[in-house]
């Protein structure tokens, strides 16, 4: 390894399904700049967040702990102030510590660790600052109003537009091509820094709804773009189901075309961003070789499958996010079948740059997957929802646990990658069930025999 450290660009998108990219496999989205930095990456197929959820999955990839370890159960919950967050660790190792764009803390601390912050989301909300004044209390009130749309309002309304997702995306993407002038070339004051090693956070919005794009790509999309699960019938399951639409009675399935149309618009649209990122870099010099680039996103988006929209749920579209790390001069291309988390990218980016990783982190190395030592990985992943729901995926199968009074979910995705077939009873998976079990019990959440019907 190089003795400088190395410098760092995490890309992140917002409710990105992961397989809506070229390098995953998808042949009507257009998302050349991903698919050149995949072809050159170690890419993970089975990749999970650790929370369905914005908040809470963007907490636990800051932290590298789970939502029950980091206190971030529920949408709303920030990290306690100075929390030894993975820009905090960095800065503390005399990195030059930026992010670009949507960090979603709600808390009083709004750098969280970074030495910089440029973007348009910073807010507290009033559970942590009770003391706010009439006139801040009523905007934060506002704000919260402008997030209640239904999910069919969202379907219908989609379409050609300028949302205000893409105004904040603009913002954060100049600020970035900025930050890195500024580092790289500061061609006004002579006083470029390239010598500290630099972590670069760049986190979009899109393609988070409201699902809304220019009139070109939406127009591209729109006779093009697969529908996902509109003959699928709901599962029966009392949690699964809740938030679907019903075709013919809450939206048309011009609404689902329109709208995913959009969605995939507004992936293309990021993806441009990206490309523009890139060739600044390149444009100041950089060679994106030397460079660790990762690329996530907090959670996936249904997009109408199984009948349902956004998130929230531990079906793959939902649970399951794409991720590449980027270092071609230390690691080869490959794909990792293994499961990981997010969470895994804290003690991942340590020890790549020889730093040493904190204690007290449910945070693992990826660094023995990405040499190609994948029997040497222990693969699980888990995730978490409202502090009472859980997600267990181990192998091909998928665990779920739904509190006490609902029933247990097992799917076997190399049988039903489709997960529309509720295995839990079945006589073939019963040691695989008592093994869920256990470690459901190690991490706290407890179980029943589901309930009849």
């Amino acid at each position: 390894m190089n003795s400088r450290r190395p410098n760092i660009l995490f890309l992140m998108t917002d409710e990105h399904r992961p397989d809506l990219t070229g390098f995953a496999g998808n042949t009507v989205i257009r998302t050349p700049n991903l698919d050149r930095l995949a072809k050159d990456s170690v890419v993970f197929d089975h990749a999970y967040t650790p929370s369905p959820v914005c908040i809470p999955a963007r907490q636990c990839l800051m932290s590298g702990q789970l939502p029950r370890t980091c206190g971030c159960q529920i949408f709303g919950e920030d990290l306690p102030p100075f929390y030894p967050t993975f820009a905090r660790t960095f800065s503390e190792h005399a990195y030059n510590t930026v992010c670009c764009g949507k960090l979603h803390h709600n808390g009083p601390d709004q750098m969280q660790g970074w030495m910089r912050r440029i973007g348009r989301d910073c807010r507290i909300t009033e559970s942590f600052v009770p003391e706010l004044d009439t006139r801040e209390l009523a905007r934060v009130k506002i704000s919260k109003e402008e997030h209640r749309w239904t999910n069919a309002k969202e379907v219908r309304r989609s379409g050609v537009g300028h949302a205000r997702n893409t105004v904040e995306d603009e913002y954060t993407l100049q600020g970035a091509l900025d930050i890195i002038e500024e580092i790289f070339e500061s061609p006004y004051y002579d006083k470029p820094q390239p010598l500290q090693p630099l972590l670069l956070k760049v986190s979009f919005v899109l393609p988070h709804y409201p699902y809304f794009c220019s009139e070109d790509l939406f127009k591209y999309y729109l006779n093009r773009v697969p529908l996902y699960g509109p003959e699928q019938k709901l599962s029966g399951h009392p949690y699964l189901d809740t938030k679907h639409l019903e075709i013919g009675k809450d939206v048309t399935m011009r609404d689902v075309q329109r709208t995913t149309a959009a969605y995939y618009g507004m992936v293309e649209t990021v993806d441009g961003y990206i490309g523009q990122i890139l060739h600044k870099l390149e444009e100041a010099g950089q060679n994106l070789d030397d460079w660790i680039i990762v690329f996530t996103s907090d959670h996936g988006e249904m997009l109408g499958e199984h009948g349902i929209w956004a998130k929230h749920k531990f079906y793959e579209s939902s649970a399951r996010v794409p991720l590449f790390i980027r270092w071609p001069a230390e690691y080869r291309p490959r794909r990792i079948t293994s499961n990981v988390n997010l969470c895994d990218l804290y003690a991942t980016l340590c020890q790549l740059c020889d730093i040493p990783i904190p204690a007290g982190l449910d945070s693992r190395s990826l660094s023995c997957l990405m040499a190609g030592k994948e029997e040497d990985w222990d693969d699980e992943s888990i995730s978490q929802y409202l502090g009472e729901y859980l997600m267990i995926k181990k192998g091909n199968l998928k665990y779920q646990y739904y509190g006490p009074d609902m029933p247990r979910v097992l799917f076997d995705l190399a049988a039903d990658p489709s997960e529309t077939i509720n295995v839990i009873d079945s006589p073939q998976y019963k040691e695989a069930v008592l093994r869920f079990e256990k470690r459901s019990l190690e991490l706290g959440f407890g179980h029943k025999k589901p309930i009849p019907g």
